[in-house]
């Protein structure tokens, strides 16, 4: 054990010694030379005390992200290496008989331990985001999310823990192919409940109360054959300096959300070219492509976690205090695949995103042949939430949904040329 635990604490050590040396010193900041003084290029658009927070707000939140993802991974090994895991399904085994309080017991700890020894380090997140003026949100209402995370989070997944674990106890060798078919239905009910439920939990979102832009908005989606009533916002300024806007939920329950930040921020056109945006997401039905494409990941994931878990519960069964798949001390284990799994799917997620998210700028483009305030809103969003307009290649190819705010402002600026040379 100590040997094992050793060895991963210096594995751990190595690697965030790679990503400090990546993004801190490898990794060139500026635009290339093409791109000078084009509207692309941070010099035109931000004075140079901004370009260098950008700079050093980004590479920071950048090293915090890739840190962090596999600290939760290191957690959850050290809660099966340790004899943690078996201990605590032990205890809740002793607590009560049935099933789902044992799961639900089992996981709590599993989730207060996990959330505990995470903590500080989103602390250090939030204390980043507060010193860069990015985060207005006090502690107390920092903490107040936290505990609603939990809570929410550890609702929901209890629930997982226990259907998962039945049916690897009924199903031993399917179990995978009947998890993903129920979580077909229960995905879509989390989407469809989200706006309603869970977002509420966090923020107030009410209508528009510029009832005048709300027009102007809602002209444009009828333009657009988009049967909307409402356009919503939400009071994220006292959380957050940050624009933003996006599409949620589905069915009647879909909603187009505009912060109040982006409203205080940016000029109608601005505004109408990013509701534009939402609008193309909703036409090019992107929310439904995304459905079905992390349906299908999620089968081939959950299948090979399967695989996996049979492998290693086979060789380091021992090691992890693991019998079998049916005990409930393997769902550490379980976590630790599915995370791994995720992340390592994040290049091809973001590939999609990012091919949606631009079909989503040209068609807004196309709506209200403005590319000025386009343009425009970019710099804004950029220049506000002092991000990377061309961040390292790995920054993108793992956290980036959207094209780079390089890429998002230099295409659109070839649209004005070629309208204006049309003209």
């Amino acid at each position: 054990m100590r040997k094992w635990l050793t060895t991963s604490i210096a594995v751990y050590f190595l690697y965030g010694l790679v990503v400090y040396w990546y993004l801190f010193i490898f990794s060139g900041s500026g635009v290339p030379a093409p791109y000078e003084g084009t509207a692309a290029d941070p010099a035109t658009f931000m004075t140079g005390r901004e370009q260098l927070l950008s700079q050093e707000y980004s590479t920071l939140k950048n090293f915090l992200y890739f840190v962090t993802v596999p600290f939760e991974w290191f957690l959850l090994f050290v809660f099966l290496l340790t004899g943690l895991s078996r201990k605590m399904q032990e205890w809740s085994q002793a607590t009560s008989k049935r099933s789902f309080f044992q799961s639900a017991i089992f996981f709590f700890w599993l989730s207060l331990f996990i959330t505990l020894l995470s903590l500080p380090v989103e602390w250090i997140g939030y204390q980043i985001s507060k010193t860069y003026h990015i985060t207005t949100q006090s502690f107390h209402a920092w903490i107040k999310d936290q505990l609603i995370d939990f809570w929410v989070n550890y609702f929901l997944m209890a629930l997982i823990v226990f259907v998962v674990l039945s049916l690897i106890r009924k199903f031993e060798k399917r179990w995978w192919l009947y998890a993903w078919l129920l979580s077909i239905p229960f995905s879509m009910f989390l989407m469809f409940v989200q706006p309603v439920v869970i977002d509420p939990l966090y923020n107030d979102f009410y209508p528009l109360k510029n009832k005048e832009l709300e027009t102007k908005i809602l002209e444009i989606a009828d333009r657009a054959d988009i049967p909307a009533e409402h356009v919503y916002e939400v009071n994220m300024s006292e959380k957050t300096n940050a624009l933003n806007a996006y599409v949620t939920g589905i069915g009647s329950n879909s909603r187009i959300v505009l912060w109040d930040t982006t409203l205080n921020k940016l000029e109608d056109e601005e505004i109408l070219f990013i509701m534009a945006h939402e609008m193309g997401h909703y036409v090019m039905k992107h929310i439904y492509v995304g459905i079905a494409g992390y349906l299908l990941l999620s089968l081939f994931g959950l299948l090979f976690i399967h695989l996996l878990m049979e492998k290693l519960i086979q060789r380091f069964g021992p090691l992890l205090k693991i019998n079998s798949m049916k005990e409930l001390t393997m769902f550490p284990l379980f976590l630790l695949l599915l995370g791994v799994l995720t992340f390592a799917s994040s290049p091809i997620t973001n590939t999609v995103s990012r091919y949606q998210e631009k079909s989503a700028d040209m068609y807004a483009i196309e709506m209200t042949n403005d590319h000025e305030a386009a343009i425009h809103s970019f710099q804004e969003l950029a220049k506000t939430g002092l991000s990377q307009v061309n961040p390292p290649l790995l920054v993108k190819i793992f956290r980036y949904s959207h094209p780079t705010m390089l890429e998002r402002i230099h295409y659109l600026e070839e649209y004005g040329e070629k309208q204006f040379d049309e003209e």
